[in-house]
């Protein structure tokens, strides 16, 4: 897969009291947009509550270059910057582009897989694989060796 991208729809309570983008949606639509596509590649929530794992957060940082306001046609695409062979964890990205041209916001964040049991970090199992895989990669993708 070359892209994966989602369209979003601007509400009137995602703004804030200078009528533009509240910070904190940029990151509610950058996990929209990645289990949009987990979900979509059957690494369901289901799926990881079955096999006691679930992806956890170890950095998020967004980078606003383009106020968003009400009305904007926003598109978020999702891009694997970083994977560990064993995928056990992942640096990921996201663009925000506004009226098709214009990029507003670049996400990237630091993910790693979590034993729900055992509140530990853990590989996941070899099924997982397959959807991390298909996740497009970035242009500057590395793989991490563990």
């Amino acid at each position: 897969m070359t892209e994966y991208k989602k369209k979003v729809e601007i509400r009137w309570s995602d703004l804030d009291p200078n009528f533009h983008l509240r910070h904190s949606v940029y990151y509610d639509w950058g996990a929209f947009v990645r289990m949009s596509f987990l979900t979509e590649h059957h690494l369901t929530a289901a799926v990881m509550v079955e096999n006691n794992i679930g992806p956890i957060l170890l950095r998020e940082e967004a980078v606003f270059r383009k106020e968003i306001h009400f009305g904007d046609s926003i598109e978020i695409n999702v891009k694997i910057l970083k994977l560990a062979t064993d995928i056990r964890r992942w640096t990921m990205v996201h663009e925000i582009w506004k009226n098709g041209n214009t990029l507003a916001a670049i996400i990237t964040i630091d993910g790693a897989w979590i034993d729900t049991k055992k509140r530990k970090l853990a590989a996941p199992p070899e099924h997982f694989k397959q959807c991390f895989n298909s996740i497009p990669k970035a242009e500057n993708f590395e793989w991490i060796i563990k």
